[in-house]
């Protein structure tokens, strides 16, 4: 009786302070809709049971989801901006639902002994179904399975609003591997000061409550640095453990870490107007910043199969919500990941010779996260009649590479083939070094050349989860700009045999983000399971092109720059200064010099200079080369640089 009255008078307060508002209100926003009153109707009748830990999304979406009044949850220009109807797009919201993940567990467990079959299902649905994973954990018992999750309305929510608003602020950035100190008191985690508290705790059975925390990085660190331990073909464990992802250590190593800058900044990006966050209260203020609940990676593809297959996937997103999940996933591709360079550095012999930088923007490694990912780059030249000189990374009708070795590409500091294609990834190895889908196998990271983020160092304590593997350590400008190390980059050198072609090209650099690439799901697909033949159906009526990040060109460029002949010895010149203040430019030698020649980065001549003080003058600042020929016949190109 006593808390029927308690529920009684907050109604009636609510009501009076509505009521007192409604002079400066619009008259078509005083009162609450039907929907609005059946819910609250609703919840008063049946506030969530107090045995339950987690209340499942729908819950939330009454007072957090679309406000047919507009007042609540729209941004200053009338956009809605609600959480529920962001959130219920995403790869988080159908992590539990997710036909790929099903169908890679189903992979697993026909990969390894029966004895680990619940394990492996218990370490899977830790993150992928966390709210129903550690309710059954919590209630005792041993294992969380598929089947579990299958009857399962907390488990098939997914990654869901109280899976990241009820962890608690002890342990925060600790844990890992699907290990979440979640708090199982009756409160909601949010970041804003003096949360009303009368809605929630009284018709949902939760006291909203203040957690710096929500905003720290260290909320995502439990799902995304994950710790596989291998099994052998002898069906025994290894005794190590494998990194599967750290996308959260790589984090750890950045510059994004020490300038406080955390994943929620990015994935759930920030609106600094103030947002009304709870519908049905006229009376509440907005609240600033507000993140947008995007929650937007890189998975283009799955979040088009979702789309497509909503009904079969029991997804209650609608098409519209996927489409702006999926156009704010091609913005984070293709706007806030990768930067591309390209520098002409002219021909010497018979060799073209181009320079590519690519900087990672994102405060992890790119591509990060599930190792299936990879990030590959195509370098395409061609003839003023449309004729290929040169074609690196060219894919195949299946999005195969043409070129790309069964076994795993080296990384390259220069290309200088066709069949050689430079692709940034990370490729995991069986006991015996071979390479392997099946994570369970995982044993030995065989390479991870990802691009590492600003900032990261080898001397950092979190390295050993987040190495660089292969050839890609030895190369001295990956991660590194003038010496300095940490700079986010890579230049990849293309030496292009000419062929004796004389005249102008296109040069065309192009950086693809693949998801699931070929390698990857065909090993899965040879294998039969209902998961597996599902996934396989719904995979081939859906193109699996690879996503294009960034792209540049450049259609000026004259072959050949100068003609084969011998090559003078760097020590037999000396150019000084370089880079030069005031354009002048010396060119000392120990043998006589015939003439220079002066060209631009396009390979446009600018002059000739036949003087015997060597002496050359850049008309204006910026990158030349300096074609040095010699009385004996032999010549030389040195880049300058006017400031």
């Amino acid at each position: 009786m006593k808390h029927q009255q308690l529920l009684f008078g907050t109604l009636i307060l609510i009501i009076i302070f509505s009521a007192a508002l409604l002079p400066f209100q619009q008259p078509a926003k005083a009162f609450h809709t039907e929907r609005e009153l059946a819910l609250l109707h609703q919840l008063l009748l049946d506030p969530v049971d107090s045995s339950i830990i987690f209340p499942t999304a729908s819950t939330c979406s009454g007072c957090h989801g679309f406000d047919s009044n507009y007042n609540a949850l729209v941004d200053f220009f009338g956009n809605d901006v609600n959480m529920y109807d962001d959130w219920r797009a995403t790869m988080m919201a159908n992590s539990a639902k997710d036909p790929f993940w099903r169908a890679k567990v189903s992979h697993e467990l026909l990969s390894t002994p029966v004895s680990f079959h619940n394990d492996i299902q218990t370490k899977c649905t830790s993150c992928h179904a966390p709210m129903g994973h550690y309710t059954a954990l919590y209630r005792g018992h041993e294992h969380y399975t598929i089947a579990d999750m299958l009857q399962d309305t907390i488990g098939l929510d997914g990654v869901s609003c109280a899976s990241c608003h009820k962890i608690a602020p002890e342990q925060i950035g600790e844990l890992h591997s699907g290990n979440i100190n979640f708090d199982t008191n009756r409160v909601i985690y949010g970041p804003y000061p003096l949360p009303f508290l009368g809605p929630m705790a009284e018709f949902v059975g939760f006291e909203p409550v203040q957690g710096d925390h929500i905003t720290d990085a260290g909320l995502c660190a439990s799902c995304h640095t994950l710790l596989t331990e291998p099994i052998g073909q002898d069906g025994e464990l290894l005794g190590t453990t494998f990194v599967e992802q750290a996308t959260y250590h790589e984090w750890l190593n950045s510059a994004y870490e020490t300038d406080n800058v955390s994943c929620q900044e990015c994935h759930l990006p920030q609106l600094e107007e103030s947002i009304v966050i709870s519908s049905n209260y006229l009376f509440l203020e907005g609240r600033s910043p507000y993140g947008l609940h995007e929650m937007t990676g890189a998975n283009t593809f799955m979040l088009e199969l979702m789309k497509n297959y909503r009904e079969e996937l029991d997804i209650n997103a609608l098409p519209e919500h996927y489409d702006e999940t999926i156009d704010a996933t091609y913005v984070m591709l293709q706007e806030k990941s990768l930067d591309m360079e390209m520098h002409w550095m002219g021909v010497e012999e018979d060799t073209a010779r181009f320079q590519l930088k690519l900087t990672n923007k994102a405060g992890h490694k790119f591509p990060s996260g599930y190792p299936s990912r990879r990030l590959f780059i195509e370098l395409l030249l061609t003839t003023e009649t449309g004729d290929t000189l040169f074609h690196s990374g060219a894919m195949n009708e299946d999005y195969t590479l043409k070129g790309e070795t069964e076994d795993v590409e080296p990384h390259y500091d220069i290309i200088n083939s066709s069949d050689q294609v430079q692709i940034y990834e990370l490729a995991a190895g069986d006991e015996n070094e071979e390479f392997t889908v099946v994570l369970e196998h995982a044993y030995v990271q065989l390479k991870d050349n990802r691009l590492p983020p600003l900032g990261f160092k080898i001397d950092d304590p979190v390295y050993d989860t987040t190495r660089i593997v292969g050839l890609a350590i030895e190369d001295n400008n990956f991660n590194y700009e003038e010496g300095v190390e940490g700079s986010g980059s890579d230049r990849l050198a293309y030496h292009i045999p000419t062929l004796g072609y004389n005249g102008p090209i296109e040069v065309r650099a192009r950086a693809y983000y693949h998801s699931l690439p070929p390698r990857w799901v065909n090993p899965i697909f040879e294998e039969s399971s209902a998961e597996i033949d599902t996934f396989k159906s719904m995979f081939f009526s859906i193109d699996n092109a690879p996503v294009l990040v960034a792209e540049i060109s450049e259609d000026s460029i004259i072959f050949p720059l100068i003609n084969a002949v011998a090559v003078a010895d760097e020590k037999e010149v000396q150019i000084f200064p370089n880079p030069s203040i005031d354009g002048k430019v010396f060119v000392q030698s120990s043998k006589p010099i015939k003439a220079i020649h002066l060209y631009d980065v396009n390979g446009n001549k600018v002059s000739i200079n036949h003087s015997a003080e060597v002496v050359v003058q850049l008309p204006a600042s910026g990158v030349y080369l300096l074609l040095i020929e010699f009385k004996d016949g032999s010549r030389r190109i040195e880049k300058v640089l006017a400031l």
